[in-house]
């Protein structure tokens, strides 16, 4: 893996994904785009599953991808990218391509965590060889901040609203990292936009395994979530640092720790600086910041029994 340095000076690989877009200000997504294209060293193929993503890059007449990139619907882009990489299989028995190019499918996690899960689950069981990225923000943000089943227990969407009966999302946010581990694929990981280097380093292993890979990366979004703009990083840092949204990988089947947080933060100062959890914080909803906390511990505990060993960052 390059280092720090290295990264940093690859212009050719900088070029592959530029700022000719409209994605919101403090969006977590282009920095996850950014940072996985750059550290994959061959040719990439993009896959892009209708959402922010695809519509704030290409807005006509301009485009923000300078590499082959085919826009899909919201549930079929693992589909598509099994039926891309097939052909290109193919094609290089035939000898008609030898370079070796790696394919990457890009989701929110409304069109990975549900729409497109059955898409996903499928082309994950037949072993296509190729990376699905989920961006995940927690919400249906293209169409207006509607709950998914990314979307964490309690929070405000606009569909999951806050009043006299309610609180918010009832349900807990479903972990799709580990439904994915449970095909027994390569390579499966979990990152976030806060720490690039953990990021980097694992686009890389999952753009060398022979077969498919899956990174769930936490991506901030100020809109939804409700922070500004500048504290996209540092909000995203502190889903790590309380244990929220742990930074590990599961290669061939292994559970590997990335990273222990010195001092574990208690879970309100991740939900503090985000207005979708305002709510929590008035006296009669004290309960709910106890079950919420009650959840992250157990389930820092449960995946620290399931990790064999611990490599840092």
């Amino acid at each position: 893996m390059p280092n720090t340095k290295e990264l940093a000076h690859r212009e050719e690989l900088h070029k592959r994904f530029t700022g000719a877009h409209a994605l919101c200000a403090g969006c977590g997504a282009p920095i996850c785009v950014r940072t996985i294209l750059n550290a994959i060293e061959e040719p990439v193929v993009v896959i892009n599953a209708t959402g922010c993503l695809e519509v704030a890059t290409t807005r006509y007449p301009t485009t923000a991808w300078n590499i082959p990139w085919i826009h899909v619907a919201f549930e079929n882009a693992a589909a598509v990218a099994s039926g891309v990489e097939t052909a290109y299989r193919v094609l290089r028995r035939r000898g008609k391509i030898s370079q070796e190019i790696r394919f990457v499918a890009f989701g929110g996690d409304g069109g990975t965590y549900d729409i497109g899960l059955q898409a996903l689950s499928g082309a994950l069981e037949r072993g296509h060889r190729f990376i699905y990225v989920c961006y995940d923000n927690e919400a249906y943000m293209n169409t207006g901040n509607q709950r998914s089943g990314a979307t964490p227990f309690a929070a405000q969407t606009s569909t999951a609203p806050v009043g006299e009966k309610s609180f918010g999302k009832p349900q807990r946010r479903k972990d799709l990292t580990e439904i994915v581990a449970a095909h027994h694929i390569p390579y499966v990981a979990q990152a976030s936009i806060s720490d690039w280097y953990d990021l980097a380093r694992k686009a890389r292993k999952a753009a060398a395994v022979d077969g498919p890979a899956f990174l769930n990366v936490l991506s901030t979004c100020p809109r939804g979530w409700g922070h500004p703009t500048d504290q996209s990083v540092k909000i995203a840092r502190l889903a790590v640092e309380t244990c929220y949204w742990p930074l590990y990988e599961i290669i061939e089947g292994r559970w590997v720790l990335n990273y222990i947080p010195e001092e574990k933060l208690p879970i309100t100062e991740w939900l503090r600086p985000q207005k979708r959890f305002a709510h929590l914080f008035e006296p009669q909803n004290r309960e709910l910041l106890r079950q919420i906390q009650q959840q992250v511990d157990e389930e820092w505990e449960k995946l620290l029994r399931k990790c064999e060993r611990y490599e840092a960052l």
